[in-house]
């Protein structure tokens, strides 16, 4: 793990994530934590956040005691267990909470999926001067739309609950195929200012929203729009709360889907993942053979291999 760092983009940005109890939630989220140690560069140093929704289980007191290890904070919350039922609904809360608890100590706060492996210094995440929004794209179109397709039932409503401006419309273009869409946001990668409570208007309207009759038709219909609802809501107050000029795409080699690395038509596939800065994972330590499949060089796999152990 490498020493030093830079004091002064330690107290420019501070990174949160989430954690459940159980093996595999534990084990994404220190994968997340070691990385961001070990590969973090300027930013190896910065504060980190896991928040954890109450739970009838607790963590390992092994995950506990490397959290403390890698001096990163775990912060305990609390949310209705019925709304923690709904998907993402605790992802949004602590995202809220993380942007809360980051005002008056840092510029930026990053919200990165647990599924999240840092492997390079994430410099893009120290946004420029104006900005107040760092995102990626989409990986599949899924729920969205083609740029030229009319608004169906779950858009019209998510602009309409939103107050979508048309203006405030652009092209944006799908991670792995290259397709022009409606503006559609990664929720797992996103870095903000957190004095513009963007994450707080998120886990609000999602929470005002999410029970509208309209959606909880769409629900019964097709289970992944209970699945996206979130990433839906995000995209609808991302667009109602700031221009195209407040706004940054980070690069394709931030938030890159291992999981899908065989679906990417575009060219901006690489040909090891230690190209990408981060990249987003399903588990693929699940996976006896991932250590075979992984498009990795031998350092890293062994690097990854060591800490799951």
């Amino acid at each position: 793990m490498p020493s030093g760092g830079c004091a002064s983009n330690q107290n420019k940005i501070v990174i949160a994530t989430i954690i459940f109890p159980g093996d595999s939630s534990e084990a994404s989220a220190l994968l997340l934590l070691e990385s961001i140690r070990a590969f973090g560069g300027t930013l190896s140093h910065v504060d980190v956040w896991c928040f954890m929704p109450e739970s009838k289980r607790e963590l390992s007191v092994k995950t506990q005691k490397r959290i403390a290890e890698l001096e990163a904070d775990l912060v305990p919350f609390e949310i209705d267990p019925e709304i923690a039922a709904f998907p993402f609904t605790r992802h949004a809360q602590a995202a809220a909470l993380a942007e809360s608890r980051s005002i008056g100590r840092a510029d930026f706060v990053a919200w990165l999926a647990p599924n999240t492996l840092v492997l390079q210094e994430p410099r893009k995440f120290l946004l420029k001067g104006g900005i107040s929004l760092g995102y990626r794209p989409v990986h599949h179109k899924l729920l969205g739309l083609k740029y030229e397709e009319p608004l169906d039932t779950f858009w019209s409503a998510i602009y309409e609950f939103c107050d979508v401006p048309n203006e405030r419309i652009f092209v944006m273009k799908t991670q792995v195929e290259d397709i022009d869409i409606r503006p559609y946001f990664n929720a797992g990668c996103l870095v903000a200012r957190p004095e513009k409570s963007l994450f707080k208007s998120w886990r609000d309207t999602f929470l005002k929203l999410y029970q509208e009759p309209v959606f909880k038709k769409l629900y019964q219909e097709d289970e992944r729009y209970t699945i996206f609802m979130h990433q839906g809501i995000l995209s609808g107050v991302i667009l109602s709360r700031m221009s195209r000029d407040e706004m940054d795409e980070l690069p394709a080699n931030y938030n890159y889907p291992l999981n899908l690395y065989f679906e990417d038509v575009t060219n901006n596939r690489p040909e090891y993942i230690e190209e990408c800065v981060t990249i987003r994972h399903e588990g693929f330590y699940q996976d006896q053979e991932w250590i075979s499949k992984m498009p990795a060089r031998t350092e890293l796999k062994q690097w990854i291999a060591n800490r799951l152990d």
